[in-house]
C-alpha cells in the first residue's frame, strides 16, 4: 500500500522531538494558507462538510453565494443554509447526516442572499480506501444564473419571434373583412335615415352601432396585439420620469376621478434623468396606471414613489386594488393573460418587453386581496451610455 508524504510524517510524530513538530506545525500551517488562497480565488464554490452535514471549509465564493459568515464555519449545516437542498435530498438520509447517492448533481434555485441558480456537484469523501463508509462530502456550487437567464430571453424571443410572424397573416386576413364591415355598415346606416322606419328603424340603428362598436373592438385588439410584439428600438432622449408620470396622470385624471381614486406622487430627492424613448416610457406608465386603477374600487388610493440611488432610479406603483394570486403572479406577463373581463392580456407583456429594451428590469409583488405593487428600475443616464458604448464596441 502506498502512503503519501504527509501519512509517512504522522506516522512518525511521536519519534519527533518539540523542535522538529514545531517545525512540521509551521509546514502544515503554511501548507494550509497556501492551500485556502488557491480555494478562494476560484470562482466556483467549495464546500467541505461532514457526515451530520456541518459545514467544515467553505472557500469565499461559497460563502457569497449561499451567505455564509466566516463564524458560521464548523458551526451551521448546509441543509439550513440551502433548505431547498434538503428537500430534493431523501428527508430521512438528511436527517440522520447522510446522503442517499454516493454522487450527487442537481440544479437549485436559491433566493438568499440573492436570487441565484445553481448547480451542485456532491461527492463523498473516503476516509478508509476500500470502505463504503464517508467521511463527509465536497460540495461543488457553480453559479448558472447568466446561463439560465439568457436561455430564458432566448426561448423569449423565440416565442415572440413566432408571434410576431403570426401576428403580420392574422392582421393581414382579418383587416380587410372589418374595413369591409365597417363600410357596409354606414351604407346600411345611412339608408335606415332615408327609409324613416320610425321605433323599428331606431332599433335597427342601435344594432348596427353594437356591431360597428364590436368591430372597432376587434379592430383595437389587431392595433395592441401588433404593438405587443412587433419590435421596434427605442430612440433614446434624456427623459425626466417625473414629469412623465405626471402627463400620463393628466390624461387619465378624468377616469381617476371618476372612479374616486386618489392619487398621490412621492418623490423622495431630486431623480436623475435617464436615457429613454418618451412614447414607449409614457406607454408603460399608462398601463400600469391603467392596471392598477381598474383593479380597485371607488375610494382606491394609488401611490407613486420615487427614489435613485447611485447607478439606477427606481419607480413604485402600489395600489389598493384586488391584487393577484400567488399561482397567477407568474403568468401576468405572459401573452392573453388578463383577470378583467374585457382585457386583451397584452399590456404587461409590453411593459416587460419595453423595460428590457431600455436596459431595465420590472419586479411585482402582490397577494389576494391586499393589493399591488410594482417596481420598475430604469438605468441612470451615465450608466445607459456605457452599457451602449460596450455593446457597440463587441460589435
Amino acid at each position: 500500500m502506498k502512503h503519501s508524504g504527509l501519512d509517512k510524517i504522522l506516522g512518525r510524530i511521536e519519534d519527533l522531538d518539540s523542535v522538529n513538530l514545531g517545525i512540521l506545525v509551521q509546514r502544515l500551517a503554511r501548507e494550509r494558507r497556501m492551500q485556502e488562497t488557491v480555494f478562494n480565488t476560484i470562482q466556483d464554490g467549495i464546500i467541505v462538510i461532514d457526515t451530520d452535514g456541518v459545514v467544515q471549509f467553505a472557500n469565499a465564493a461559497a460563502k457569497t453565494m449561499i451567505g455564509l459568515k466566516a463564524e458560521d464555519v464548523g458551526v451551521v449545516r448546509l441543509w439550513k443554509m440551502v433548505p431547498d437542498l434538503a428537500r430534493s435530498l431523501d428527508a430521512e438520509k438528511v436527517d440522520a447526516g447522510r446522503v442517499s447517492k454516493p454522487v450527487l448533481s442537481r440544479e437549485l434555485e436559491l433566493n438568499y442572499p440573492e436570487r441565484r441558480y445553481i448547480r451542485l456537484y456532491m461527492v463523498p469523501i473516503d476516509t478508509q480506501v476500500g470502505h463504503k463508509d464517508s467521511g463527509g462530502y465536497v460540495v461543488v456550487l457553480s453559479d448558472v444564473t447568466e446561463e439560465r437567464v439568457s436561455m430564458e430571453e432566448r426561448i423569449e424571443n423565440e416565442r415572440t419571434g413566432s408571434i410576431v410572424r403570426l401576428a403580420a397573416g392574422v392582421a393581414h386576413e382579418l383587416g380587410n373583412p372589418l374595413n369591409s364591415l365597417t363600410i357596409h355598415l354606414q351604407l346600411i346606416e345611412r339608408k335606415l335615415r332615408k327609409l324613416g322606419l320610425g321605433e323599428e328603424g331606431r332599433n335597427l340603428s342601435e344594432s348596427i352601432d353594437i356591431c360597428r362598436g364590436e368591430v372597432a373592438r376587434l379592430d383595437s385588439i389587431i392595433t395592441h396585439f401588433l404593438e405587443a410584439v412587433r419590435p421596434r428600438e427605442p430612440e433614446l432622449n434624456e427623459l425626466n420620469l417625473i414629469d412623465l408620470i405626471e402627463e400620463v396622470l393628466k390624461v387619465q385624471e378624468a377616469e381617476l376621478a371618476d372612479r374616486k381614486i386618489d392619487v398621490n406622487v412621492e418623490v423622495s430627492d431630486q431623480l436623475p434623468a435617464i436615457l429613454g424613448d418618451r412614447g414607449q416610457i409614457k406607454q408603460v406608465f399608462f398601463n400600469i396606471v391603467k392596471n392598477g386603477m381598474e383593479a380597485m374600487g371607488p375610494g382606491g388610493r394609488l401611490r407613486v414613489l420615487a427614489r435613485s440611488d447611485d447607478e439606477s432610479v427606481y419607480l413604485q406603483f402600489i395600489d389598493t386594488g384586488a391584487g393577484i394570486s400567488e399561482e397567477d403572479l407568474s403568468k401576468v406577463f405572459q401573452a392573453y393573460y388578463t383577470t378583467k373581463k374585457d382585457g386583451h392580456g397584452l399590456g404587461m407583456m409590453v411593459v416587460q418587453r419595453i423595460m428590457r429594451d431600455h436596459g431595465g428590469q420590472i419586479g411585482i409583488e402582490s397577494h389576494k386581496g391586499s393589493g399591488t405593487i410594482i417596481t420598475l428600475q430604469f438605468p441612470q443616464r451615465y450608466r445607459r451610455t456605457r452599457l451602449l458604448e460596450g455593446r457597440a464596441g463587441g460589435r
